[in-house]
């Protein structure tokens, strides 16, 4: 089994999109410039061009490989195949360490490594995943009783934030496992500043268009401060998702759709000069990069307290609001564009303060690799228990 930086390790991912993907790209990358030997297992069914076009990038430097198969987002019988693909995967690596990332990553990653019999460490991060779902609802009870079950299955949880760990406690129950809190981190080349042009709409969301992230919240709010004040304010979402047909229908309905443009999906830094405020509206996060960049960029932000958005915020957290609330969001919208320009750059730099010392991509990957390392240390450390206790009978 190998040590220190030659270690080889095993992504196991579902959809190449979104913060989970940019996660599983930062940290392939970055071990695999360390020495780490490094493999890719992902869905074939989505991630688009863009997803595409990333794996292809990073593809020579996974001496591990990188394979596609068809990873259904709902349980089904097509998850059988899926899983002995990635048990086949497993056997022929011989990897030190299995990476489950998201729900699903985490389900095959921890299974196929039963199944293919391997002494493979686990490591799973959540990434939100089943904890996006509400509390309560049938969803979020099978997801957590199949968490809970798969808990004897993990070697190492890596909570991207503390409140997904604290969930996770409190939801799935405790476990022996080691457990560490590894907070996203950015580069230094995204805490570089970002200025809106003069002709930038007053505001602008980055993200899914699905429920979760309430952006039919933010419409509302925004219909609001048209119907309420002489301001006309201009919003532009950038993304996809399976909503957008009732988004669209949504600002059309509150007399909205000449002021809301569907820009559809760019890289966050291109998206950060098309507004002057981001509106972070959602119901549910784990430790969003989205919002991450945008403090590294010094992008003025109004958001909610969703998930471990606080984390980030760090002392300034009490700026955050409740979420689903278009009144208090709309009350917030309406400050935004009374306030002195250099107000809303003094907070922006405040928050930026805070995050470029404690988001950084070389520490969640020093953290990353150290919890690997604990693990092997763990696992070798109870086989040679293991061994002495047989020997002491014998």
């Amino acid at each position: 089994m190998s040590t220190g930086s030659s270690l080889a390790v095993l992504h196991v991912l579902r959809a190449p999109v979104g913060g989970l993907f940019r996660h599983v790209l930062d940290l392939a990358r970055a071990q695999a410039a360390r020495g780490c030997r490094v493999g890719i297992v992902a869905d074939s069914l989505t991630g688009g061009p863009r997803g595409e076009a990333a794996l292809a990038e990073l593809k020579p430097l996974l001496a591990l490989g990188l394979t596609r198969i068809a990873m259904p987002r709902n349980p089904g019988f097509a998850d059988v195949a899926a899983l002995r693909h990635v048990a086949a995967r497993i056997t022929q690596a011989a990897p030190d360490v299995v990476h489950g990332h998201g729900s699903k990553g985490g389900v095959y990653a921890r299974c196929a490594t039963r199944l293919a019999g391997s002494k493979a460490v686990v490591a799973y991060t959540p990434h939100g995943g089943s904890f996006n779902y509400h509390p309560g609802t049938m969803a979020h009870r099978v997801y957590m009783a199949i968490e809970g079950a798969l808990r004897p299955l993990t070697d190492l949880y890596l909570f991207e934030s503390a409140y997904v760990k604290e969930r996770m406690r409190a939801e799935a129950g405790a476990t022996r496992a080691l457990q560490r809190v590894v907070l996203n981190g950015i580069s230094d080349a995204e805490m570089t500043p970002v200025v809106a042009p003069p002709q930038a709409d007053d505001f602008f969301y980055i993200g899914e268009l699905r429920e979760v992230k309430g952006v039919d919240t933010l419409l509302d709010a925004l219909a609001l401060v048209h119907a309420r004040t002489a301001m006309r304010p201009r919003l532009t979402l950038i993304g996809a998702g399976p909503d957008q047909p009732a988004l669209e229908a949504r600002a059309a309905a509150h007399g909205l759709s000449s002021y809301v443009t569907f820009a559809g999906q760019m890289s966050a830094r291109q998206a950060f000069a098309r507004g002057r405020v981001m509106v972070v509206p959602s119901r549910a996060e784990s430790l969003p990069y989205v919002v991450l960049e945008a403090a590294g960029a010094r992008v003025p932000m109004i958001a909610t307290v969703a998930g471990g958005v606080p984390e980030i915020f760090g002392p300034h957290a009490h700026r955050l609001i409740a979420f689903g609330d278009s009144e208090l969001l709309a009350q917030r919208l309406t400050a935004a564009l009374t306030s002195p320009p250099a107000l809303l750059a003094r907070e922006a730099d405040e928050v930026f303060s805070f995050v470029s010392r404690t988001f950084t991509l070389k520490g969640m990957v020093d953290a990353v690799l150290e919890g690997y390392r604990d693990a092997l240390a763990a696992r070798h450390f109870d086989a040679a228990a293991a061994n002495a206790h047989s020997a002491a009978i014998h």
